[in-house]
This record gives structure tokens, sequence and C-alpha cells, in this order.
């Protein structure tokens, strides 16, 4: 059913003006002049076809119209602010909701998310494994993707793009393949992972060789777990932090996303 449009910027000035019986004390209320409060009250009149205020010597006064629409009117509005209130309950400041990659949440964001938790107390972090989940299914604040750049969402791309081949002491031999992993023309694996996480726990393993993102690996080769077999090269995709753009527009995504990017 076509719902009938409703002139709301006209009803709100209809409501204050009828809380003060002063087109003087609406305006002041409302940040506008007297005289824009009558031109909204006169369009209001003509647009219902009725009469809702009259002027007497007492001063202004609500006619048995205007009278009859205000009860109605603020229990809309009060729906209105519960309305608002409800969408804004899934976005609670006390809470995020992340989608990532269970190995980049191991080895990067854990970590930093930790350093983060610290100095927001009582936040509550709900983490989503796939980080493929729609945004609005799982009511996400944002996701972190290994991609070559965000697309149709707005992204900052959390570390440089570049990859190295890795692979614990003494296991150079063999190939670890995983979907993404660029190895080289003539490698034959002999393990093929499903996912970064997968080919990174092979290699630590003492399974074989493989190339993954420097993120990813950092701290495996800091404390020796891994060795760097060459040197780091410009890699096509990065972990890029992704939302939709009303996420973006949060405060308390501005705040974790500035703090994972300072």
């Amino acid at each position: 059913m076509k719902r009938t449009h409703l002139p709301l910027n006209a009803l709100r000035v209809y409501d204050a003006a009828a809380r003060h019986l002063s087109f003087t004390r609406a305006a002041d209320e409302l940040a506008v002049t007297p005289a824009a409060v009558g031109q909204q009250i006169r369009a209001l009149e003509d647009h219902l076809g009725v009469v809702l205020f009259r002027r007497t010597s007492k001063g202004l006064e609500l006619t048995g119209e205007g009278q009859a629409g205000l009860d109605p009117l603020r229990e809309g509005f009060l729906r209105f602010e519960e309305s608002v209130a409800a969408m804004q309950a899934g976005q609670a400041s006390d809470r995020y909701t992340i989608a990532v990659p269970g190995e980049f949440y191991a080895e990067w964001l854990s970590p930093r998310l930790a350093q983060f938790q610290a100095g927001t107390p009582g936040v509550v972090y709900a983490i989503v494994a796939d980080e493929t989940a729609d945004f609005t299914e799982a009511n996400l604040d944002f996701a972190i993707r290994l991609i070559d750049g965000p697309g149709d969402l707005e992204g900052v791309q959390l570390a440089p793009a570049r990859r190295v081949s890795v692979a614990a002491d003494g296991a150079r031999d063999a190939w670890i393949d995983w979907p993404g992993a660029a190895l080289p023309e003539d490698a034959k694996p002999c393990i093929k992972a499903g996912s970064a996480g997968q080919a990174l726990a092979s290699a630590i393993a003492g399974m074989g060789q493989t190339v993954l993102p420097v993120p990813l690996v950092e701290t495996a080769l800091a404390d020796g777990r891994l060795t760097a077999l060459e040197d780091p090269v410009e890699s096509r995709r990065a972990y890029w932090l992704v939302a939709p753009l009303p996420q973006w527009r949060s405060k308390k995504v501005k705040a974790l996303v500035e703090f994972l990017t300072a």
C-alpha cells in the first residue's frame, strides 16, 4: 500500500508551537525565525485543510482540530525515536562484530586487539570466522579480507602488499600449495591446503615451503619457527579492512581503524 507523504518538518514545528503556544519560543527551540515557524504552520494547514491555531487577546490557542492531532503525533515521534534506537542497537558502541580469516586473527589482529581492549574496558568482541560473511545478515562492523582492493566497499589497507617464501629449517624440498599461493611455475606441491592458515600450519610443522603474505608470517619469522628463503616481493593482494560506507561513519569503527592503522 502506498504511504501518504508526511510533511515531517512541518509536523515537528507544529509540535513545538503547540507545546509553547508561541511561535517565538518554538523558533528559539528549533533555531529558526518566528517567520519560518509561521510559514511552516500555514503550509501544514494548507496541506491538511484545517486551521490548527487561532490568535486571541490572550495569545495563541489550539483549535479543536489542532488539539485532536497532538497526542497521536507525539506518540508517532516517540515511535520514531524507538525505531532509531532499535537500528542503533545493532551497532552498539560497546560491541564490535568483526569478520576475519582465522589465521590473520591469530597472527596479526588478536595481539593488536588486546592492546586496544586494554584501553576500552567493557567492550565485547564477536569474531566471525568467515571473512566473506554478508554485512547485513551477520550485522558486521567491518571485515578483514585478503584481496586486491576494496571493490564496492570502503576500505583501508592494513599492511603492505608483500609475500615471501618460507619454510621451517630443513624442510625446503617439498611445496605447500593453497588458493592464491602464487607458487613458482615449476613447483610440484605435495600438499594442497585449503587456506593460508592451513598452509602456515603445514610449513611450521616442517612439511615443506610455501609462499605467504608477510603480515601472516612476521611472528613466526621473528621467533624462529619459520625462515625466509628469499627477500619479500610485491604482491597483488593485501589484507584490507572493509565495510559499507555507513559503518565508516560510526565513531567506534573510526576509533578502532585509527588504532589499527596508527
